[in-house]
């Protein structure tokens, strides 16, 4: 079963807007997502919360919570039919626990934002995960998500050039776009809005789906947005 696990110890880089459109995604070609929440925030687990009965569903498991009545095997349980796990890790994760995090991951997936801030923290979190987590680099399990950039500005080619100098592969790169927010009210996820709303989003996963070696259905014709129950928070 794959694992996915989105992580960077810098909060605000978009881990839970990757983390829930990869199980939506997943959920949307028809598989049993779980959806594992570590962020004490569980901005994750309230999106799904927001989901209509109508919608595919993704099985979520707040391990952020503890629970003195059961173990915490018995709390982080896989369900018998799921397809694929998508870990959203927290902010400011300390680098000892990496090895656990990242344990049985098949992909480790890092967000990075176009700043000065952002790039030394993103180099940081490499750093950890090659030297604490162990993960090599020959073994391709470490991506970067290029996240929320413009393209045609200096700080976005000073971005790419910094992240080629990484020695890890960049996997996508995700424009700074409104339909992300939009979703994360709605309890959806690109893949399953109206195509003609989210096309230019829709190409741009379209490399990190190939790195992840997912093979997508042809798009649906997208969920009828829901009226907002409430706003969602993402990391």
């Amino acid at each position: 079963m794959q694992r996915i696990v989105v992580l960077n110890p810098k909060g605000g880089s978009g881990k839970t807007t990757l983390a829930i459109n990869l199980a939506s995604f997943f959920a949307a070609q028809g598989g049993r997502p779980v959806l594992i929440d570590y962020d004490p925030q569980g901005s994750s687990i309230r999106w799904v919360q927001k989901r209509h009965p109508s919608q595919p569903p993704i099985h979520t498991i707040a391990a952020f919570e503890r629970d003195s009545r059961t173990t915490r095997s018995f709390q982080m349980r896989l369900p018998a039919n799921a397809t694929v796990v998508v870990v959203d890790t927290p902010a400011a994760v300390d680098p000892r626990s990496l090895p656990e995090l990242t344990r049985d991951a098949s992909k480790v997936l890092v967000p990075v934002l176009p700043s000065d801030i952002d790039l030394h923290a993103c180099s940081k979190c490499i750093a950890d995960l090659l030297l604490i987590a162990k993960i090599r680099r020959e073994d391709q399990r470490i991506g970067v998500i290029a996240n929320r950039v413009r393209r045609n500005t200096l700080i976005y080619q000073s971005l790419m050039r910094f992240l080629q100098t990484l020695g890890i592969p960049i996997v996508a790169t995700i424009r700074d776009s409104q339909n992300y927010i939009r979703g994360a009210e709605l309890g959806l996820g690109i893949h399953e809005m109206k195509t003609y709303l989210v096309r230019e989003d829709l190409e741009q996963w379209e490399s990190l789906i190939a790195w992840l070696g997912a093979r997508p259905l042809p798009p649906p014709d997208g969920i009828e947005p829901l009226e907002p129950q409430s706003a969602a928070s993402t990391t």
